[in-house]
């Protein structure tokens, strides 16, 4: 379908699960979508319904029907996949209404309603698989996709026969704007600035093993760190006064808003590697200690970590192995090291991919608008 200067963009619906590995890259398309001219459309459950913020919250908001099934009981697999089928229904009303150009899924369960129903009703369906390991639901969807685009070059289970593209992962722009600062200076006066992101699946235990490994260091080291920690609401207390008497800064809090400016400050990262992480880290150009969250599906976390650490970016420690003594040692070595900190840095934005959002845009008018 091609588009003359004086015809109206067609639709493109995007339809994304609740968390923000799905998010983000959605909202980054957005925007890079609605630059370019194009209508949009979301198509999301009950979680997502007005509840979004930024690009999404602003667009059309569909909600369909749908339901998780791993790791639940066989009646609340039935339940789901009852109403996952009336999502598709759902979805498949829409799409005949409103006629989009394609429907760009983002994975989630929340998502796979309406790519399904783009498959039955003979829309073109683009995936963007966030991980180094393609998710169970993109890899059933993906044999029948118009084109799959890929965060990281090597992608475990992705299709043989199916069109990909490297589109790397979409991130929020200023992270992208904040990287152009370049990597912070670390004098021998200046403060070493470390970021810990735990999240509700990370808190716990960088909420011990962090606070012990400081409280082990020399206090010459001590007194140079500045650490920014998230925990789970409600355990910020516990979690300052495990840093009390290091004599340490301290910012602790259950949600950051200025990512972005942590990230132009920080030295060092200390993280879980969820692809929306990692992909910040490695664009934010910020060395990283990766912790693969150990009950990840088919363990992608180890994959998307591997990527850094393989190119020198970033060091990646199972969780078994995650202990105070350890991080200690890393600590110790890195602070007084900044010409390894520099050259991590350097690796890692080399690995990131800047500008993912206007790739896959590309991508998809290259490949489906035409």
């Amino acid at each position: 379908m091609k588009v003359t200067k004086k015809q109206k963009k067609p639709l493109i619906i995007l339809t994304a699960g609740g968390t923000g590995g799905h998010v983000y890259p959605a909202e980054a398309l957005a925007e890079e979508l609605e630059q370019r001219g194009y209508r949009l459309m979301l198509i999301t459950d009950a979680r997502g319904k007005d509840n979004y913020k930024g690009r999404l919250g602003q667009m059309p908001n569909v909600a369909v029907w749908s339901g998780g099934i791993v790791g639940k009981s066989k009646l609340f697999k039935i339940k789901s996949l009852f109403k996952t089928s009336i999502g598709i229904i759902q979805a498949g009303w829409v799409l005949l209404r409103e006629k989009p150009a394609c429907v760009v899924g983002f994975g989630g369960y929340a998502s796979f309603p309406a790519s399904m129903a783009a498959l039955l009703a003979g829309v073109d369906l683009v995936l963007h698989e966030q991980n180094s390991v393609m998710s169970r639901t993109n890899r059933f969807l993906s044999k029948y996709a118009a084109l799959v685009a890929q965060s990281f070059k090597k992608v475990k289970y992705a299709p043989q026969n199916v069109k990909t593209v490297l589109s790397g992962m979409p991130i929020r722009k200023s992270i992208v704007e904040a990287a152009a600062m370049g990597y912070p200076p670390l004098g021998a006066e200046d403060k070493m600035q470390i970021l810990v992101l735990g999240g509700s699946q990370g808190a716990k235990v960088f909420g011990e093993v962090v606070p012990a490994a400081v409280k082990m260091l020399d206090e010459k080291v001590r007194r140079r760190l500045k650490i920014f920690q998230q925990c789970r609401k409600g355990e910020e207390e516990a979690l300052r006064a495990a840093y009390r008497k290091t004599g340490c800064e301290t910012v602790v809090s259950h949600f950051f808003e200025n990512m972005a400016e942590l990230y132009s400050h920080t030295h060092l990262v200390i993280s879980r590697s969820g692809a929306s992480s990692v992909s910040e880290i490695a664009v934010a150009g910020v060395p990283s200690l990766l912790v693969p969250l150990p009950t990840a599906a088919d363990d992608h976390q180890s994959g998307n970590a591997r990527e850094l650490a393989e190119a020198g970016a970033g060091i990646m420690i199972k969780q078994a192995e995650f202990d105070a003594d350890g991080v200690k040692k890393i600590i110790e070595e890195l602070a007084g090291d900044y010409p390894r900190l520099k050259r991590m840095s350097a690796a890692a934005r080399k690995t990131g991919i800047p500008d993912a959002a206007k790739r896959l845009a590309d991508a998809i008018e290259k490949e489906i608008i035409k």
